[in-house]
């Protein structure tokens, strides 16, 4: 998951990159370090209601590579909504990949009292 140059300098490091180089490793699969691009500097989303997390990422990223037929994993550390995986995945898909996988390391749990009304499980 790309950051934008903004919020990588201010963490010093990109958590998701440093995930991507150790499964890259040990699955023998390429990592394309400058494959896509975060374009627009967004709003945390961690600190956005549900609802406005797919509008603040909307427009993100850019691809530069042609990715056709390839299947692609993005990489990410918290998926809480998916709206920035699935922002990334739009970009991916413009450029070709026939399949897109997101591998997450964690998944936030919904705030019942946030969703209660339109969650059913």
């Amino acid at each position: 998951m790309p950051l934008h140059p903004n919020r990588l300098k201010e963490r010093g490091f990109n958590q998701a990159l440093e995930i991507s180089r150790y499964i890259a490793k040990q699955y023998n699969v390429p990592l394309l370090l400058d494959g896509c691009k975060r374009i627009k500097h967004t709003a945390p989303q961690m600190g956005l209601p549900w609802k406005s997390r797919h509008k603040n990422i909307r427009n993100a990223f850019a691809c530069k590579v042609e990715l056709s037929g390839m299947h692609v994993a993005v990489i990410d550390d918290v998926m809480t909504t998916g709206a920035t995986l699935n922002e990334l995945a739009k970009v991916l898909n413009k450029q070709g990949a026939s399949e897109i996988s997101n591998w997450i390391v964690s998944r936030a749990l919904l705030d019942h009292r946030q969703t209660q009304s339109t969650t059913q499980f």
